[in-house]
């Protein structure tokens, strides 16, 4: 049976250091630096961290009702199979170089450089507010978040995203294997230099969107003020309902679409004939 220890107000550098099989209620971590380092089997239940690296080093970690409060930042790095359910967090630089991490109902106030170049990832019902979340992270699985924050997922492989909604400029760039349905993404640049991206049934806004990509699919994608689309892309197959503002010098691929305002050929940049043009109110 794990030690209870409940109720306590910890302080002091490493105040757990090192410790197993425990079950932490209602207590704060106070001052003092990494108190959890180290630590294994752990379960914490309403408990809040007030200082900085409370997690790092840690492995097999179940959080409830938790608080981070922001100078607890740096969280949870080097932490293997964490589950967060219904937390506050309010610290920047939250989990990084992480395995095995799963989040329900969690909302990041300050979600700035958070997951960073972590690997099996599941995020559910998750809010975050923050610039450059999740750069370099691989094998996540996204569903019900909500992102306002730039440059998003840069350099991530193996992503799959349901019902999102992301004010987010530059997101996706530099990824791989990325497939996002059911959501809307507003923000300029999207997904530029990406490998094998996948949108399905989304709405996008974006300034100079789908530009520099590998392998484009977009299936029954909606278009609003999207402008200077799909520049050097290639292997497009793209199904967009209604219209397009306009399209610039794709390379390659299919794009298919009630109108297109503005079309951008340019005989001396890209081939194109290796791109097929579908209007279909033509």
């Amino acid at each position: 049976m794990k030690r209870l220890i409940e109720r306590q107000i910890l302080t002091g550098e490493r105040a757990l250091f090192h410790e197993k099989e425990l079950n932490i209620k209602d207590s704060i971590f106070e001052d003092g630096e990494s108190p959890l380092k180290e630590s294994s089997d752990i379960e914490l239940d309403g408990c809040s961290f007030r200082y900085k690296y409370p997690l790092w080093y840690a492995n097999n970690i179940t959080v409830q009702n938790g608080k981070w409060f922001e100078m607890a930042r740096a969280g949870v790095w080097y932490t293997n199979n964490i589950t967060v359910e219904n937390a506050m967090i309010q610290a920047p630089k939250n989990f990084r170089r992480c395995k095995g991490v799963t989040l329900r109902n969690v909302d990041f106030f300050h979600a700035a450089e958070t997951f960073w170049n972590c690997d099996e990832v599941t995020l559910e019902n998750v809010t975050a507010k923050g610039d450059y979340f999740a750069m370099g992270s691989n094998n996540m699985k996204i569903c019900n978040f909500k992102l306002d924050g730039n440059y998003s997922f840069d350099g991530c492989k193996n992503l799959e995203i349901h019902n999102a909604t992301m004010l987010s400029k530059d997101a996706f760039w530099n990824t791989e294997n990325v497939t996002v349905y059911d959501s809307y993404i507003c923000g300029e640049y999207l997904g530029w230099n990406a490998k094998n991206l996948t949108l399905i049934n989304c709405t996008i806004e974006s300034l100079q969107g789908m530009c520099y990509i590998e392998n484009l699919v977009m299936k029954n994608c909606k278009l609003l003020n999207t402008t200077l689309s799909f520049e050097y892309c290639s292997d497009i197959d793209a199904t967009i309902i209604g219209g397009i503002d306009s399209v610039k010098n794709p390379i390659s691929g299919r794009i298919e679409a009630d109108y297109i305002n503005e079309l951008i050929l340019e005989e001396d940049k890209v081939d194109v004939t290796k791109t097929e043009i579908v209007i279909r109110n033509a």
